[in-house]
Formats: structure tokens, sequence, C-alpha cells
């Protein structure tokens, strides 16, 4: 991300805080419950599903986990990408693959066949594949009902991330705006970041949004 020294230094921020992040960035801003996900990849024999539409959060549990675990390789899946091969990981450490459902099937089988800890975000079950394989599966399906709190607190955290002076104050996202968002978007945060990046785009000076 290009930072221009003076962009939004009317709204006190560094840049547009619903914008395109950095992957470190997303992993240290996520809203996610996974101390013990994380203690779990641990042990061994263990497998984690996030299961969810695209938007719902899947590639920023995978990231802030990842965090926790900074030797593992971590691959994401773009659609229409022709996969030859499979990460290779450190003894001991987990392998992150984003957008499963796009792994060949025989690829698949093989990453199931290797027993290493696996996390994964997909559009698609595999929990039955992976018992099969000898796993513990985790599954956590992210389309479900978005808590107006947990929202606030998402918000919240990417304008302080683009905040640039501490002593002066930011754009605020009102518990209305945040009720409508949730409203309208349901449990896409990806589709309230669009909207609240074009209304960011327009602001004129400090406000409530």
């Amino acid at each position: 991300m290009v930072i221009l020294p003076f962009a939004y230094e009317y709204l006190n921020l560094r840049f547009n805080p619903f914008g395109e992040i950095e992957r470190p960035d997303r992993a240290a801003l996520a809203v996610v419950d996974i101390d013990e996900t994380v203690e779990r990849l641990g042990r061994g024999g263990f497998a984690v599903q996030f299961l969810g539409d695209r938007g719902r959060g899947k590639t920023t549990h995978l990231l802030a986990i990842q965090a926790s675990f900074p030797d593992a390789p971590y691959k994401h899946i773009a659609e229409g990408q022709r996969v030859t091969s499979l990460p290779q990981a450190p003894p001991g450490m987990p392998i992150f693959l984003d957008e499963l459902q796009r792994l060949p099937r025989k690829l698949r089988s093989r990453l199931f066949d290797g027993r290493r800890p696996l996390v994964l975000g997909t559009h698609r079950d595999y929990a039955r594949h992976l018992a099969r394989a000898g796993y513990d599966v985790q599954t956590v399906c992210l389309a479900r009902r978005l808590e107006p709190k947990t929202l606030a607190e998402i918000l919240k955290r990417r304008i302080e991330h683009a905040r640039r002076d501490s002593a002066s104050p930011v754009p605020v996202v009102t518990d209305e705006t945040i009720a409508d968002l949730l409203r309208r978007h349901g449990d896409h945060v990806r589709g309230m970041e669009h909207e609240l990046y074009e209304r960011f785009q327009d602001l004129k000076g400090f406000c409530h949004v």
C-alpha cells in the first residue's frame, strides 16, 4: 500500500481505513477467537476448516492463526489457477490452504493422506473426507449472524490502524450505521468494507459516519 504524506490528513487518517491492507496487518487487526484452535494445532493429526461464502472472513481467520506459525506455508488458490503441487511445511508445522475447493481432487487426497496439521478455508465441507483420513476435525461455519458489538470492534480497529495523530479525533461509525450495515449486508463483512470505503472517500471532515 502506498501512503501519501498528506492524503486523508483532513480526517486525521494516513489512508482510507477500508481499502486493501497487507497480510500481516489483516492478521493483527482480526477480531477472531482462535486460541483453542492454535493450541490444538500443536498436537498433530488435527485439521480445522473455515467454511463460508466469499467475504465472510475465511482468509482473515487463516492469517490470524498463521501469525502463531510464521514458518508454516500459506497458499491461496486463485480462481482458474492451475495447481500441480502441494506446499511443503517444516516438521511439525501446519499447512495453510485457502480456497481448498479449487485444489484438484488428486492433490486434495494426497494432502489429507499426509496427516500434516491443516488450516483450511473452503466453500465446501470436507469434514467427512478429513475424518476418513484419520483427522480430528474442527469445522467453523462463518455463515452466521454477526453481532453488532463484533462488527463495531472490526470497524474501530480498521480506523485506528489508519489514524495519523493519536491526540486528534477520527471519524466514528455510529451504532445506527452499524445496524443499517447489518440489515443490508448480513454477515458479508467485505461488502460492508467496500461501502464504507466509498463513504470515507467522500468525507469532507470529521464526522459521525
